[in-house]
């Protein structure tokens, strides 16, 4: 009997994991740029599908030399996230820019006595609530790991404590936390390179 695989899918028609090769082929035959591996187990499938795909893509050679994909595998159909926070506690704000040209498409903030890694989890959570409810599965960029993995794992993993004064805050935590539990979503959130590509297209500037 065969050995069962896992195909994720990163780009193509309808980004996700499939349990055929049949099924991934019709994602990705014919699609521009599509970005697809199989995988031996669902394990591995999964944690690949929210990781950037060029870890796990080979990158073809000319003339002896690495060649990196093109615009250096930045997705330009993309939602790109990130945080801001004056102080640790302190005033937060997060926001979401198109990554093609820099649009900006939701702004929260300022919210009292935040943290960045709860404002970049926010950030992600509400993209994915976002794209799905416009129905688009385009990849979400984030430079946070803690923040992708939180989300990965569904759950705000913070030591802050609530006080009065960010009780809005952990309003949206719970309920950030509730959407995560109740939904699916076929995007790809994945990890921005800033050491590759500078720093993120929803970077407030203020460092």
């Amino acid at each position: 009997m065969a050995q069962s695989k896992f195909y994720v899918v990163w780009q193509g028609l309808k980004p996700g994991i499939y349990t055929s090769w049949e099924e991934c082929r019709r994602q990705v035959s014919g699609f521009e740029n599509a970005r697809y591996k199989s995988f031996r187990s669902q394990e591995e499938a999964e944690r690949a599908f929210l990781d950037n795909p060029w870890k796990y893509l080979t990158i073809k050679k000319e003339s002896g030399k690495a060649v990196g994909p093109p615009d250096s595998g930045i997705i330009k159909e993309s939602l790109a996230v990130d945080a801001a926070c004056s102080g640790n506690p302190g005033l937060l704000e997060y926001r979401g820019v198109y990554v093609a040209d820099s649009r900006e498409i939701f702004h929260m903030g300022p919210l009292e006595e935040g943290t960045n890694n709860i404002g970049e989890f926010l950030a992600i959570v509400h993209a994915l609530a976002l794209l799905k409810k416009q129905n688009q599965q385009v990849p979400v960029y984030s430079d946070s790991m803690n923040a992708i993995k939180w989300v990965a794992k569904k759950k705000c993993n913070t030591k802050l404590e609530q006080s009065d004064k960010n009780r809005i805050l952990f309003e949206l935590i719970a309920r950030a936390e509730t959407w995560l539990q109740n939904n699916s979503y076929q995007n790809p959130v994945l990890k921005w390179e800033t050491k590759q590509w500078g720093e993120i297209p929803a970077d407030f500037g203020r460092k």
